[in-house]
């Protein structure tokens, strides 16, 4: 065996270990030069590190930063005190300086969420949105709405094409659906309730606590009623600007792909006329904003619109309201083809285009009210004032004589069955004939200051012989007072609980399966075997089980017209008429609570029309000092 391999093997094993020690102890050197970081320290993974010492020695040397030095406690409540300081008061801007902002188009989601959070701001400062909406109508049929513009007291105005969204298949911003349903952000404008019913149609977007503007100029009286309640005319009246409602506007395309300068100037605008419109007759404009937060702002000024919430505008006459307005946004105007003029089309002159003032559905009076004439008892005491027909029907019964021409008066040959208490009495008064509320001599009305819808089931005791309460207005005026007495209505509804327009108040109702057999009876006899099979079997079925016949059985055409011919209104057992609801229920405090009701109506009168032309002794309390010292207040009361 050879002594070479064994020593080499030693040789090899000895330069292994040294070289081997010398890098280990090179290796344990360079550790304990390098300090770790904080973070080397803290890691868990170097717990699974072999020099596991090394590490704990590191440790030992890191000492912790000390803890910050606190502010002293009166310099922290300092900065809590300004942290929770309210924001400073905003100035609401002129009616020129909100028209003059620049209205931003939205088109996408992402283009609402740019806008969105200043809007926000504004809207968390002065919860009111100035609201209007724009479509197109191809032969009468409106299309889906086109356009929102929503405004904020600052003339912040964005207008959303809402058919880009539908187009894009996009959904709407949860927060644009929020804002429109928030019940604490009033939305303003001329029609806004019924915009909101388009909205609600066509994209399903809830618009809630809007506020027409014409019940709230109509409360304020700051409108002349013989301009309209247009946007354009209360633009007009009130704020002194000119709207452009020019037809190539109104009709013009809003579904287009891309809107002009001067459509997005025309829609901007009507909100913000709209918003300046409320901030006037407010009498908030150029006034500091409410140092408060949203939900105060917000009951401060539904306060102020009380009544006015979420109500459908309902004057009478009124052709220049908004759904008027809009019905004529067509992209093509009611023509017809003259033999003159070949293909010519021109407007037809059969059809008046012409705006017509409020009031204008009503009938005037063809001849005088007051005749001024008078009838005196036998002894020539004055006992009261009538028309001359009926003087003269004293004169041709002869039971009365002629006293005098001018003034003309009648002297009656028989004891009257009552005498005035005094001379100081309504009856013993001549009276104008104008409108006691403007004083126009024309074309008036008479007016019920207690509606007769009310005045009709009063005893007979309160209502006999009584003109006091039958005044003259003109058109305008009549029409105004009608829209103020629904207001008055709707609060005695609810204090009366005698709702109006709803099952319990209408007298017939229609019976839904009746109209259902009778429309199938309708269909059979006009289509008849134009039917297919399947539906013209299911129309009979519906028939025969109304009629109670056998499946088998055919029905005659006796049955069919008979069917066809069935009355689908049946009477509403629950019907009790508004008007007598809250006159029984006034009716339970006896004579001095029927007498509250008429004063009620004497005062919501005088209140809501301030009339400046009231007969002489025209007064709240007429008669009824001589209803208690007459009949007393345990008077049985008999409801007609």
């Amino acid at each position: 065996m050879s002594h070479r391999g064994p020593l080499t093997a030693v040789i090899t094993t000895v330069l292994g270990v040294t070289l081997g020690g010398l890098l280990v102890w090179r290796v344990y050197r360079t550790k304990r030069r390098r300090l770790p970081s904080v973070q080397e320290v803290a890691d868990p993974v170097d717990a699974l590190c072999p020099v596991e010492k090394e590490i704990k020695a590191v440790e030992t040397l890191y000492t912790p930063p000390p803890p910050p030095q606190h502010p002293p406690e009166k310099a922290f409540k300092a900065v809590e005190s300004q942290a929770t300081q309210p924001t400073d008061p905003f100035r609401i801007p002129s009616s020129e300086q909100l028209l003059t902002v620049n209205p931003v188009t939205v088109s996408s989601e992402e283009e609402w969420l740019q806008i969105w959070p200043q809007m926000q701001k504004e809207l968390t400062a002065f919860p009111v949105l100035g609201l209007d909406c724009e479509w197109v109508s191809v032969k009468g049929r409106s299309s889906s709405v086109s356009l929102l513009q929503m405004a904020t007291y600052s003339g912040l105005c964005v207008l959303v094409r809402l058919l880009a969204f539908r187009s894009g298949q996009q959904s709407f911003p949860l927060s644009l659906m929020d804002v429109l349903r928030d019940p604490h952000v009033l939305k303003v404008g001329v029609g806004c309730y019924e915009d909101g019913k388009r909205l609600t149609r066509d994209y399903r977007l809830s618009l809630s606590c809007t506020v027409d503007l014409r019940y709230l100029a109509l409360r304020q009286r700051q409108v002349t009623m013989s301009n309209g309640l247009s946007l354009k005319s209360l633009a007009e009246d009130l704020l002194n600007v000119s709207l452009d409602k020019s037809l190539e506007l109104r009709c013009s395309d809003w579904e287009a792909e891309k809107l002009t300068l001067q459509q997005i100037t025309y829609a901007a605008r009507d909100a913000q006329v709209s918003i300046a419109l409320f901030l006037h007759l407010l009498g908030l404009d150029s006034a500091s904003g409410p140092q408060c937060s949203s939900e105060s702002s917000y009951s401060e000024l539904a306060s102020r619109c009380q009544g006015l919430l979420d109500v459908s505008f309902r004057g009478r006459g009124d052709s220049e309201d908004k759904e008027g307005e809009k019905r004529r946004r067509t992209r093509r105007t009611p023509t017809f083809e003259s033999p003159e003029s070949g293909d010519q089309q021109v407007l037809d002159p059969r059809k008046n285009n012409k705006r017509k003032p409020l009031g204008v559905g009503y009938s005037a009076r063809k001849s005088p009210l007051y005749d001024n004439c008078f009838l005196h008892a036998p002894d020539g005491q004055p006992l009261c004032t009538c028309d001359k027909k009926k003087a003269k029907w004293y004169l041709d019964k002869g039971i009365g004589v002629l006293q005098s021409e001018e003034p003309f008066v009648v002297r009656l040959l028989f004891e009257p069955s009552g005498r005035p208490d005094s001379q100081q009495d309504y009856y013993l008064t001549a009276k104008e004939n104008l409108c006691v509320v403007c004083g126009k001599a024309d074309s008036y009305i008479r007016k019920n200051i207690v509606p007769h819808e009310y005045r009709r089931h009063f005893p007979t005791e309160m209502k006999d012989h009584n003109s006091h309460d039958i005044l003259l207005l003109c058109t305008c005026c009549h029409a105004a007072s009608n829209v103020h007495d629904g207001f008055l209505k709707q609060r005695l509804a609810n204090e009366f609980s005698a709702p109006q327009g709803c099952e319990e108040g209408v007298r017939l109702l229609e019976d839904s399966d009746r109209r259902r057999v009778r429309s199938a009876a309708r269909a059979l006899l006009t289509a008849g075997d134009a039917l297919p099979e399947p539906r013209r079997h299911e129309l009979q079925d519906v028939i025969r089980e109304f009629l109670q016949s056998h499946e088998e059985q055919q029905l005659t055409e006796e049955q069919l017209q008979q069917a066809a011919g069935l009355e689908t209104r049946i009477f509403n057992e629950a019907y009790v008429p508004h008007g007598l609801k809250v006159v029984r229920a006034s009716a339970d405090r006896g004579l001095q609570g029927l007498m509250e009701l008429e004063r009620r109506w004497r005062q919501h009168f005088l209140k809501a029309m301030q009339p400046r032309h009231l007969p002489p002794l025209w007064a709240v309390d007429h008669n009824h000092s001589k209803f208690l010292r007459k009949y007393g207040e345990d008077l049985p009361i008999k409801l007609n």
